[in-house]
């Protein structure tokens, strides 16, 4: 019998088997193209790109080909360059509902939700049942701050993919912002059930517990989504924020230095981050955080003085050499000189001679 264990699968062995297939017959464009889909599968867009262009080379009018090139873009981050190469799909015929779905998503992407929505609403005409446009489009309405509207799209698509923990985290997470941690718990428990490895999930369901007043045990979850996956920078801001709420300024810049790595803009979090840094006499580090808030609050007088403050703390550690600022020294003030007595004046009667 074969042992499965030595058996190799999979989209990129399956990939590297058309190599003999693409060496006897390179004028095939269907060849590259099927290598190009596996490789994107593969999870490597550039070698999906490279094969793309080799098979337009061949067909220059074959929508198929467009479309997987605009998928390898979008992959990479080149979102007006997909939108592009998806126009030419259309052109050259290529149809379905994907299609609408991908530039719907790809608009999203790039934070038009006009032509996001357009698009999406789209693709629900070909395709009533589409969960993945429902979802998008949940995101859209969440993005414009419609969390209603954004919930029931979203339910809707947990109703067509009842065991997709990405819908279900986007339905906690929204519910969580909207105060309804209630109903966030059992969408992240379930959530956490169908993937037991995602940090966004035990995020989810710490915050949850946070609204509902058990902050030790938001923690724990908070830690755990951290040990999972480092870049959900939300937990790492939470845990900031209880770490200066228990005085742990070495706690503080831990996590709150991670958090605004990923989103500079979280409430409070640089402001606290600073004076951490202040309180552990990191003064050159706290310094750059103070010119920082002012930069993003101009005019605060707070913040204006915290600069002055920590520069002339930093430049009074600095040896002379390395002042950007002239020292001064103290001088004792010149003693007062007091007038001399005036001299009395001489005598105006006339004197014998």
């Amino acid at each position: 019998m074969v042992n499965l264990a030595t058996v190799q699968s999979g989209p990129r062995v399956q990939a590297d088997e058309l190599n003999g297939a693409i060496a006897q017959e390179p004028r095939n464009a269907a060849l590259w193209v099927r290598r190009a889909t596996l490789r994107l599968a593969a999870g490597d867009p550039r070698a999906a790109l490279s094969d793309v262009t080799a098979a337009l080379e061949i067909d220059d009018a074959d929508g198929t080909i467009y479309y997987v090139q605009a998928r390898a873009l979008r992959t990479l981050g080149r979102l007006p360059e997909a939108l592009a190469a998806a126009r030419l799909a259309a052109k050259y015929g290529f149809t379905g509902p994907e299609l609408p779905l991908f530039v719907g998503e790809t608009h999203l992407a790039a934070r038009d939700y006009g032509a996001a929505l357009d698009n999406l609403d789209r693709t629900l005409r070909l395709d009533p049942d589409q969960p993945a446009a429902l979802f998008y489009k949940g995101l859209a309405y969440a993005a414009t701050a419609d969390t209603s509207t954004a919930v029931q799209y979203l339910q809707d698509a947990l109703a067509r993919a009842p065991r997709q923990p990405e819908i279900l985290h986007q339905l906690a997470f929204l519910l969580n912002a909207w105060r309804v941690p209630t109903d966030a718990a059992r969408y992240a428990a379930l959530g956490m059930k169908l993937d037991t490895t995602s940090g966004l999930l035990h995020y989810d369901y710490g915050r949850q517990l946070e609204l509902r007043g058990r902050p030790d045990s938001a923690l724990w979850y908070y830690r755990r989504a951290l040990a999972l996956d480092t870049t959900v920078y939300r937990a790492d801001y939470r845990l900031g924020l209880a770490a200066a709420r228990e005085r742990r300024p070495a706690a503080v810049v831990e996590h709150l230095k991670r958090a605004l790595r990923r989103n500079p803009r979280l409430p409070q979090a640089r402001a606290l981050l600073a004076e951490a840094l202040e309180v552990q006499n990191r003064l050159p580090e706290a310094l750059a955080q103070f010119r920082r808030l002012v930069a993003e609050n101009p005019g605060n007088a707070h913040w204006t003085f915290k600069v002055w403050k920590t520069n002339e703390r930093v430049q009074a550690t600095l040896p002379d050499s390395l002042r950007t600022s002239p020292r001064y020294y103290y001088r004792r003030p010149a003693g007062i000189v007091r007038p001399a007595p005036i001299s009395p004046l001489p005598s105006l009667r006339p004197t014998a001679e």
